[in-house]
């Protein structure tokens, strides 16, 4: 059982797919990061390097410590735990490396190969150590205790703690050993073979053949027929394909349902819970939040923009139209760059001089390449490093909350980098913390700047549709995930089955103003999440919630809340969410927390519907 990291996937941003607007000319070069910081070159002799030495010294840490680790002393376990971490970054920069070259360009073979190599590399080299934290979790609980007690091991009782959280579900060495080796012949290589056709795909719009994330981009364009012709360009495309897309769901669900078996995890989305920290109970209570607020908020604003598009029907190509009145502009790099930086910097200094690195120092791939991955993330790589950010640049204004959304990911992935790499890693349902709130300081530095009635409505509404696909549909997405997952246990589900739950958990969520064309009971094939991270997509929502409740707490004029909220950043994964919460008075085990960032949402179109 390897030590857990923050997972990143190609699409980390939430509202990814209505991030992007008409593709337009963003008036000057985007950045491409420099990985150079990290090796000079994939056939570079560093890489091989550090390849050897992370083997050397794992087979070296094995030799000394396997059989042994039950009878460590408190001063020698934090000494092994010292030198397991050092090689486990050697690892996670290595695997880095790969990932992010592969991001940037997975359509290159050259570069494929090179992945897989990595990951076989690290894979193999990993089953070294593999036995640590299987033997860690042998020792029962009462001596366990006695052992994380001691001033000697105190740096580390909160890794200790989380990994314990996986002892129950902890199989014998051999089945562990198993796991690990084929990981790279199982899941890992659907999950490429997912990536390298996706990145493949061209999608026919009026004549123009473009890449999935391009056309996708086509579903925000002001004009109708143009949406409609790429939405259904898009699904035929996907209708094409859809054999392989459901071969690949339908592998990877029922692996996920083998390996869940085995550790007795009680259903499909509990292992993604307890890597979360968080109890089943406190997922289903958010689940249940947000359901039953489907109608006060998605039906409710989509019924409103309904009425501004002049239709009595929407189609999904409408979903992520332009409100009439929105003459979005094109917003140069530079001018993003600003507005963001700007916004960070009226909140704390710190933060917009870390964000000033990411620009400062070739942190950041922003141009919308051939072959690049869509959407966006930011990934911490490793502490001794430093995170990069990849985006889809295309100079609208969501595009720069995408920006403000990164940066606040890669601001966290700095602050907490001192913690080290096993302790820096923070549970997906706090990842989304920076990243949301950063979005929120951006967006409402521009609304307060605005004066002008209509222009407002139209910042307010973008707004509205963003937190409704971080939170409504990411949670859509969630129960897509669990109806597939358990449906799945009973047998492999044929495509039109798959689409008839995607279309079911759709009408739930966006409500009864839309009517689905066929062609959409295809679109759940494009979702990385699904086939990268299954059941990640609920931490958006809870990361969203929380910080509407932090932000209010900050606009309520909180005594020193920036220090603390550094504070936050900083502890990385030293400190659960209860922990973290309480310097704000805040409780996300209370029923009423998740309704009162809901209600922000709310809000927001109460002030729409008062414009309308």
């Amino acid at each position: 059982m390897r030590t857990q990291r923050p997972e990143t996937s190609p699409a980390c941003h939430a509202a990814a797919e209505a991030a992007a607007g008409p593709t337009v000319d963003p008036s000057g070069a985007l950045p491409s990061w420099n990985l150079a910081d990290l090796y000079p070159g994939p056939d570079s002799a560093e890489v091989n390097a550090e390849a050897d030495a992370a083997e050397a010294e794992a087979r070296a840490f094995a030799a000394t410590y396997g059989g042994k680790v039950a009878s460590l002393s408190a001063a020698s376990l934090a000494e092994a735990i010292a030198q397991f971490e050092a090689i486990e970054e050697r690892l996670g920069k290595l695997g880095s490396y790969a990932q992010l070259l592969f991001a940037a360009d997975s359509t290159d073979a050259a570069i494929g190969r090179f992945y897989q190599g990595i990951s076989e590399r690290c894979t193999a080299i990993g089953v070294h150590l593999l036995f640590f934290t299987l033997e860690l979790n042998r020792i029962e609980d009462a001596p366990m205790a006695v052992l994380a007690a001691d001033p000697a091991l105190a740096k580390w009782q909160p890794w200790l703690r989380d990994l314990r959280v996986f002892r129950p579900h902890q199989l014998s060495d051999e089945v562990e050993k198993l796991l690990a080796e084929k990981d790279v012949a199982g899941r890992a290589a659907w999950s490429r073979l997912f990536d390298e056709t996706m990145a493949g795909l061209r999608v026919t719009v009026r004549g123009e053949e473009l890449p999935v994330a391009s056309a996708l981009n086509k579903l925000s364009d002001p004009d109708r027929a143009l949406r409609q012709a790429a939405g259904q360009a898009i699904g035929e495309t996907f209708q094409k394909n859809i054999r392989l897309f459901s071969l690949i769901t339908n592998t990877l669900a029922k692996d996920k349902e083998i390996v869940d078996t085995w550790r007795r995890y009680p259903r499909p989305g509990s292992y993604r819970n307890r890597s979360n920290m968080v109890e089943d109970e406190v997922v289903d209570a958010l689940v249940g939040a947000v359901q039953a607020d489907y109608g006060r908020i998605a039906h409710r604003y989509y019924r409103l923009k309904a009425g501004w598009l002049g239709l009595e029907k929407l189609q999904h190509w409408d979903r992520n139209a332009p409100l009439p009145e929105d003459v979005d502009r094109a917003i140069p790099w530079e001018e993003a760059r600003r507005r963001v930086l700007d916004a960070y910097g009226a909140f704390s200094p710190v933060m917009a001089e870390i964000g000033g690195r990411f620009f400062a120092r070739g942190w950041i791939d922003a141009g919308p390449n051939p072959g690049k991955a869509g959407g966006a993330f930011s990934h911490p790589v490793v502490p001794s490093a430093h995170p990069y950010i990849l985006m889809n640049y295309h100079g609208r204004t969501r595009d720069v909350m995408t920006l403000a959304h990164e940066l606040g990911h890669g601001v966290h992935q700095v602050l907490a980098a001192e913690q080290g790499y096993l302790l820096s890693g923070t549970p997906l349902t706090l990842a989304e913390t920076a990243s949301v709130f950063g979005e929120m300081l951006t967006f409402r530095a521009l609304l307060d700047a605005e004066t002008d009635p209509a222009r407002r409505r139209v910042m307010l509404a973008a707004k509205v549709e963003d937190m409704i696909n971080t939170v409504i549909r990411q949670i859509a997405f969630y129960s897509f995930e669990t109806r597939l997952h358990d449906e799945r246990r009973k047998g492999e589900l044929l495509p039109q089955r798959i689409g008839e739950i995607w279309r079911g958990v759709q009408t739930e969520s966006l409500g009864p103003i839309f009517e689905f064309s066929p062609e959409y009971d295809v679109f759940w094939a494009y979702v990385p999440h699904f086939v990268h991270s299954p059941f990640y997509v609920y931490a958006y929502a809870f990361g969203d919630c929380l910080v509407n409740a932090l932000y209010g707490v900050f606009r309520d004029g909180h005594p020193g809340f920036a220090a603390k909220y550094l504070d936050l950043l900083r502890a990385g994964g030293t400190r659960r969410h209860r922990e973290l919460l309480a310097p704000f008075g805040l409780d996300a085990s209370d029923p009423g927390f998740w309704k009162r960032g809901l209600d922000v949402i709310s809000g927001f179109i109460d002030e729409l519907e008062r414009t309308a």
